[in-house]
This record gives structure tokens, C-alpha cells and sequence, in this order.
């Protein structure tokens, strides 16, 4: 199976330690971000994953080429010279999705023990486009799902924005968003967009059209480890996992 790791991002929330080391790098326990990610897509069946480069691209490439592909077929998506978001670099990858087969998207700094297994078979269930990891939680911004976990707006809190704008949103609830998702091939004939721009408003686009659905894991560990006290927080919890 394949899946697309979200690497390229520039890591500002962890400064000072993404000045000279890249966020897929950065360590917990000992072990680079990128490492923990991609062991865990290849224990749940994961064997052909693309990475997607910028800050710092070179030093990612290097430590992956230094683990021997960690025994898989690894590819890279080089967005050295723009920063493309989630979406413009998935249509960068969009290459790398030949197979006509349904793929996991992940960002490299997520940490969970969220069921990549269970994840997959909900999407096949579903029949979506897209199946979103989702859990409630406190956060600025949230999609909003029906009563079937349909995605039907998102909304920013400390904007006081929603989308799409004029769309019926009563009934609705607000999930954030876990940084984990399955993606049908199919989602590349409506990527017809320039540059960088995100997954969401593509999904925000589509989703009065077409099935996205959300999947709520409340149980278990989430962390974005993108700011420096849930880092800490991740080492605690990963240490306790693992002793």
C-alpha cells in the first residue's frame, strides 16, 4: 500500500530547534519524528511511502538514505524552491499514486496510537472520497460534521470565520482535525488549483458534492508535537509506551 508523509513544513513553532535541524527530525527519546511515523505506517502495511521536502530537505533525504530506505520503496517530493501546503503538494506527488488503490496521508508531526488499520477499513466502508481523522479537543479551528460525520463547513474561532460561506450548518459539530487521512485517487481530477493551497479548501470545495467523511478516535494518544511543551509532553507518554 501507499501513503505520503507531510514533511516540508518549516517547523517556526519549534524554533530554536528547527533553526539547523528539520521538524522531521527533531527527536523524541531519541528517535527522529520521521522515524517513528514511518515505522508505524510500515507495521500497518504501508511498504511504498513518499515524502514531501523544503526546510532543510537535504538533512531528511540523507537520514533516510542512512536507514537504508528503512527497507522500503521511499520516493521524495523536492518542494525546495516553494512551500506547496498540503494540497499543492499532494498534487506535486500525484505521480506517485498510479495504482488506482486508496492511500494514507500523515503529517510528520503527529504522534498517536490512533489504529492506521482500522482508519483504512472505515474509508473502504464509507465509500468517500476522503476519511479524515478526527477527535474532539480543544483548538482554534474545527471542521463541522452532520450527524453522520458527513464534513459539511470548517470554522476558525479566533477569526470568527466559516466556510463554506452561506452553507446550512445548523446541526452540525465541530471536530478537529488529527492530521491523519485516507484519500481516494480520484481526488486528483479536482485538483485543478496553482501553487500552494490546502487539502481543506479543496475538501470545503467538494464537500456538498462529494462523501467526506469524518473518523472520531476520542480514545488513545494524539499529540501535535509541532510546539515545544506538547514535544515534551510526547517524550513522557512515548517513554511510558515503551518501557
Amino acid at each position: 500500500m501507499k501513503a505520503m508523509m507531510l514533511a516540508a513544513g518549516v517547523g517556526s513553532r519549534l524554533r530554536p530547534l528547527t533553526d539547523h535541524t528539520p521538524k522531521a527530525l527533531v527527536k523524541i527519546n531519541g528517535i527522529p519524528l520521521i522515524e517513528i511515523v514511518i515505522r508505524r505506517m510500515i507495521a500497518a502495511g504501508y511498504n511504498e511511502i513518499v515524502i514531501n521536502l523544503h526546510h532543510l530537505g537535504g538533512q531528511i533525504k540523507d537520514f533516510v538514505v542512512q536507514q537504508n530506505y528503512f527497507g522500503q520503496h521511499i520516493e521524495f517530493s523536492d518542494e525546495s524552491d516553494a512551500l506547496l501546503d498540503t494540497g499543492g503538494g499532494l498534487q506535486k506527488a500525484s505521480y506517485f499514486f498510479n495504482d488506482g488503490k486508496p492511500f494514507l496521508i500523515h503529517n510528520v508531526d503527529i504522534i498517536t496510537d490512533l489504529d492506521l488499520d482500522a482508519l483504512r477499513i472505515a474509508h473502504m466502508k464509507n465509500k468517500a472520497l476522503a476519511t479524515l481523522a478526527v477527535r474532539h479537543r480543544d483548538t482554534s479551528r474545527y471542521f463541522l460534521f452532520d450527524q453522520e460525520h458527513r464534513l459539511k463547513g470548517w470554522t476558525n474561532h479566533k477569526t470568527g470565520e466559516t466556510k463554506p460561506t452561506g452553507a446550512a450548518l445548523q446541526n452540525t459539530q465541530e471536530i478537529a482535525f488529527s492530521g491523519v487521512q485516507i484519500v481516494e485517487p480520484g481526488i486528483f481530477q479536482f485538483m485543478h488549483y496553482e501553487g500552494a493551497y490546502s487539502l481543506t479548501q479543496l475538501y470545503l470545495d467538494l464537500c456538498n458534492t462529494h462523501v467526506i467523511k469524518g473518523y472520531v478516535h476520542d480514545n488513545g494518544y494524539w499529540s501535535d508535537v509541532g510546539k515545544p511543551e506538547e514535544l515534551s509532553a510526547a517524550e513522557a507518554w512515548f517513554k511510558n509506551k515503551n518501557s
